[in-house]
């Protein structure tokens, strides 16, 4: 797609600019705030295929190691020294106890290497035993973290909605997660490997941004793009 599309105008690494922050957009969903040494990553929903499995959807509970493994890859990768999770890490609550050996193993070695921050989320409000502090928000730089965004809000950091960009140029479209803000709410992408997206045009975001500040940052296979509102449609 955008692979396509763009590599031949764009080489340099993207830099998302958020309410006088910079920030390194990953293709992986995840958000490296350099300036801060913190990667910021939402809706993980780790043991969401186990927890179907429980009720009696019998689907290959391989989502939580692929989703930890990634996170692995871009804490080596940005050196983060502070990782915050906006929220619904978990499918249900319960997930938290539901970890495979390997997978708790992994996650042990994770939190063990960086400061982590767990936020409550809509699937995963109670706190947990897991390595970490659990909190409901944070402020950090001036902005805020939390996990579900909110109308009129001033440099605030969120996740909940799993947004996506459907574009079309050239006779092309394609839909793919991507960031999102409008320099006063920024939505990261769900970066869990079994969740789903919305499309950044449909009723679930209508009344969070101003149009006019719009600015979209679509996940590609190796790289982020940003790409221009014009461009976006519907579906």
């Amino acid at each position: 797609m955008s692979q396509v599309l763009y590599q031949a105008e764009i080489t340099e690494t993207p830099i998302l600019r958020f309410a006088g922050q910079n920030f390194e957009p990953l293709p992986s969903g995840a958000l490296f705030w350099h300036a801060q040494q913190t990667l910021l990553v939402a809706d993980l929903h780790l043991e969401k295929m186990s927890s179907f499995a429980r009720r009696g959807q019998m689907l290959p509970p391989y989502d939580t190691g692929m989703t930890l493994a990634r996170l692995e890859a871009d804490i080596r990768r940005t050196g983060a020294q502070r990782l915050v999770s906006l929220g619904d890490s978990f499918h249900r609550d319960e997930g938290t106890t539901t970890l495979s050996e390997a997978d708790r193993a992994r996650l042990d070695t994770m939190t063990g290497i960086a400061e982590w921050l767990w936020l409550s989320g809509n699937h995963d409000p109670r706190p947990h035993a897991l390595g970490g502090q659990c909190l409901s928000q944070v402020a950090l730089g001036g902005l805020t973290l939390t996990h579900e965004p909110r109308r009129g809000a001033t440099g605030l950091v969120a996740g909940h909605l799993h947004p996506a960009a459907h574009i079309y140029f050239e006779g092309r479209s394609t839909r793919r997660p991507c960031f999102v803000h409008d320099n006063r709410l920024l939505i990261l992408p769900a970066y869990g490997a079994s969740t789903g997206s919305i499309n950044i045009l449909s009723p679930a975001f209508f009344g969070l941004f101003h149009w006019s500040g719009l600015e979209v940052t679509m996940l590609g296979k190796d790289r982020t793009y940003p790409v221009s509102p014009k461009r976006l449609v519907r579906g």
